[in-house]
């Protein structure tokens, strides 16, 4: 089996990803793992990409999965999880393997902002807190080990945030209308959003 894990930014869709791998016993391939573990010949020139900050290109990036989903380690299936991002990534992917099934965490708008806007970071120990969710700090907005002041990144503030919902929406949202998909409540806990998307798939 085939299957692209698909949400908003804070949709938990890379939680849920790894879980479903375990359970199936598929291989989850997140596109973010691939570019920073890459070897080989083509690491030199993800390395510039990524060294500069600029996305790394859709050709690459097809080169890149497309020698991972034929290598043995995929023969049984896989969950792909960060690309395609839009419609015209989809087709490219299509072209090297068919897809069984996209699966679509949704949240809220509100719920991702909620999410993500509360996150906070300790710059020493490079612990993750949440204000408005879990794990929160014991102390207000210090690290529970460190005791030192918590930093918000700044693409995680609610104004960048709504920018990268947008994206999604005019972008990646598209993609769920043309291939099929299966749509899950990711404001659930965890392990009630596991169960609904193991179910969904044995249907």
């Amino acid at each position: 089996m085939k299957l692209v894990f698909i949400g908003p930014q804070g949709s938990g869709k890379g939680t849920q990803a790894k879980i479903i791998s375990e359970k199936i016993g598929f291989p989850h391939i997140s596109t973010g793992d691939l570019l920073r573990n890459i070897q080989g010949p083509l690491k030199k020139e993800v390395d510039n990409h990524m060294n500069q900050g600029t996305l790394v290109p859709d050709e690459l990036m097809l080169k890149i999965l497309k020698e991972t989903i034929n290598s043995p380690y995929c023969e049984a299936g896989f969950i792909l999880d960060g690309f395609p991002r839009n419609i015209e990534q989809a087709k490219e992917l299509e072209k090297i393997t068919p897809i069984d099934k996209f699966i679509e965490i949704s949240i809220s708008d509100e719920e991702a902002i909620k999410r993500i806007s509360g996150r906070r970071n300790c710059k020493q120990c490079g612990k993750i807190y949440n204000i408005n969710t879990s794990p929160k700090p014991q102390e207000e907005n210090k690290c529970d080990d460190c005791k030192i002041e918590l930093t918000q990144r700044s693409d995680d503030t609610e104004e960048a945030v709504k920018k990268r919902l947008n994206v999604y929406h005019n972008d990646t949202e598209p993609i769920l209308k043309e291939y099929p998909s299966i749509k899950i409540n990711g404001e659930q806990d965890i392990k009630q959003v596991t169960q609904d998307i193991l179910e969904k798939l044995v249907e």
